[in-house]
């Protein structure tokens, strides 16, 4: 359903992300981009070049003080992200916010306790629950279909780009950990990981992530900054068949092995001791592609207008956080477990 009166949105920062979401806010019949702001007069320059009409500003404040502008999505460095979206939801500005959704768990709770009060959209740029592809793979874990979780593998590997205020785990994981949450449909009782600096003291370009869950399934997360190849993979290995998703293929991205390991039920001696493998078909279903960011836009206005709670919202953000802060501490400790609460 479309509007005669366009809802008017804000876009602050327009480094690598933040022209994205003008493209798409500005493609959706129900928003218009009112004002983009940053700090770099050059970024700006250039989205007046892509759009003539847009109206920008260095000013951040004018965001808050336009009345007209009702919310606001912001693609800052991650260090800014309080600040910023405290002082929208002071103004009574609802806000999108890219991920991570805050540096601490506190802040992350500060947020939601703010939003709550003022009945305002908190919404985190977890993009990947507006992936269809994700969506399918959730349909059918949560069917059965794999059988039991045994694991799952993610990689999210590249070269660059080196953040200078987040380390690796901070900027590639939640990607992953959202996914996964929202495929498990549950949290994980403890993280362990371990990281290294290769290039940046005290920023870990390269980690890997140990979580387990009640249920008794494990996860890996392993992120790098230093890898010659763009890897998106995720495998999810259950008892009875297993999934791969890998985001860089074209087409097929998501494939179904029907594939298990069984162990005979009754032996009586170790050399009557066999597996069972079973190789069966690998099926690649069709599905349909729609730009994740372009649903999790047009999902982020329809929640502003209708007062519907988001797919992301500020309470799943709080809890890629909370693994991330523990991952953290874990870092710091030489990989020692911590327990999540």
């Amino acid at each position: 359903m479309t509007h005669s009166i366009p809802l008017k949105v804000a876009v602050v920062g327009c480094g690598y992300w933040g022209p994205n979401l003008v493209r798409n806010f500005q493609s959706l019949p129900d928003c218009r981009v009112e004002q983009v702001c940053d700090l770099d007069p050059e970024r700006l320059r250039h989205m007046r070049q892509l759009y003539p009409d847009l109206r920008t500003t260095t000013d951040f404040p004018t965001i808050l003080e336009n009345q007209e502008i009702r919310a606001v999505a912001i693609a800052t460095p991650v260090r800014s992200h309080f600040p910023l979206a405290r002082q929208c939801l002071e103004q009574g500005k609802h806000i999108l916010i890219e991920k991570p959704m805050a540096l601490s768990v506190d802040q992350c709770i500060q947020l939601n306790r703010l939003a709550d009060d003022r009945g305002l959209t908190l919404m985190v740029g977890h993009t990947y629950l507006y992936s269809s592809v994700v969506n399918r793979i959730r349909e059918i874990v949560r069917s059965g279909d794999l059988g039991e979780i045994f694991y799952i593998a993610s990689q999210r590997l590249n070269l660059g780009l080196f953040q200078q205020d987040i380390n690796v785990a901070w900027d590639l994981a939640p990607h992953d950990l959202s996914i996964i949450l929202h495929v498990l449909g549950e949290r994980p009782v403890a993280v362990n990981c371990q990281g290294k600096s290769h290039l940046t003291p005290g920023i870990q370009d390269v980690s890997t992530m140990w979580l387990e869950f009640s249920s008794g399934a494990v996860v890996t997360v392993h992120n790098s900054w230093l890898d010659p190849n763009k890897v998106r993979r995720i495998t999810i290995v259950g008892s009875r068949k297993m999934i791969l998703y890998d985001e860089t293929q074209p087409h097929e991205k998501l494939k179904i092995y029907d594939r298990r390991v069984e162990a005979p039920p009754h032996y009586d001696s170790f050399a009557e001791f066999q597996y069972a493998y079973h190789y069966g078909d690998t099926f690649a279903p069709y599905i349909q592609q729609v730009e994740p960011l372009m649903a999790e836009c047009g999902h982020f206005i329809d929640c502003v207008r209708n007062g519907t709670e988001p797919r992301s919202n500020g309470r799943q953000g709080l809890e890629v956080v909370k693994i991330l802060e523990a991952a953290s501490r874990s870092m710091t400790a030489d990989g020692s477990r911590q327990p999540l609460r």
